[in-house]
């Protein structure tokens, strides 16, 4: 599939924030987004040992769902090293470089995409689903199982209930939760989805489990790949 090449990466941090800066613009936040999916993809990063460090190896996957049926339409893994120092609100661009190897090596583009991490919900609200959303010009959504920015109300505790996710007085992400008693996720929208929508995909992809199906999927293949590797 095809992932623009927009901007090259960033050695600093100055660098990587006037690129955030430059492309926030380009997020189309007010589609409603796919209603019904054929496809949708789901993508993470693992990393060896603790993962810090500029060099630390990683292995990034996507996996492609049937959106009905669940079950895998195809895969894509690629194994590298972070391109970046870890620093909050910038932890992207350790993931990007490899992510975009992975995408671009499907043959499907999918309807979605379903990113282990935060759209808007970000300090700079640009995080890795609204960069990827740019970059490959697809609806995107964040799941991320941790808050990062912003305070909430805890939702009830049936699966389905919700409360906004708020931060500067601007409603950035929801926390919704997926399954009866157990932890909420943390829903934020990356590009060309609203909250509604995304929040709509996100139950329906996560059936049995807390993380959608697209996330465990993805976190599995990346682990498998990078037991694998030398």
């Amino acid at each position: 599939m095809e992932v623009r090449d927009l901007h090259e990466w960033p050695a600093t941090v100055a660098e990587a924030e006037a690129i955030q800066d430059r492309l926030r613009p380009s997020l189309d936040l007010e589609e409603p987004g796919p209603q019904a999916l054929r496809t949708v993809a789901g993508l993470d990063v693992s990393y060896a040992g603790d993962g810090g460090g500029t060099g630390a190896r990683l292995a990034a996957a996507v996996v492609v769902l049937d959106a009905r049926t669940l079950e895998v339409v195809e895969e894509s893994v690629v194994t590298g090293t972070a391109a970046f120092p870890y620093v909050p609100g910038l932890f992207a661009f350790r993931e990007l470089p490899t992510l975009v190897a992975a995408l671009r090596r499907l043959t499907v583009t999918p309807d979605l995409l379903v990113c282990d991490g935060y759209g808007v919900a970000h300090p700079r609200r640009f995080g890795l689903a609204c960069h990827l959303g740019v970059l490959t010009g697809l609806p995107t959504i964040g799941v991320a199982k941790t808050g990062f920015v912003g305070s909430h109300e805890t939702p009830g505790a049936r699966r389905g209930d919700a409360g906004p996710l708020v931060d500067g007085g601007e409603v950035v992400g929801r926390v919704l939760r997926t399954r009866d008693g157990v932890k909420p996720v943390f829903v934020s929208v990356g590009h060309r989805i609203d909250l509604d929508t995304a929040c709509r995909h996100v139950l329906a992809l996560a059936p049995d489990y807390r993380l959608p199906e697209t996330t465990r999927r993805a976190d599995r293949l990346s682990r498998d790949a990078l037991a694998a590797s030398p």
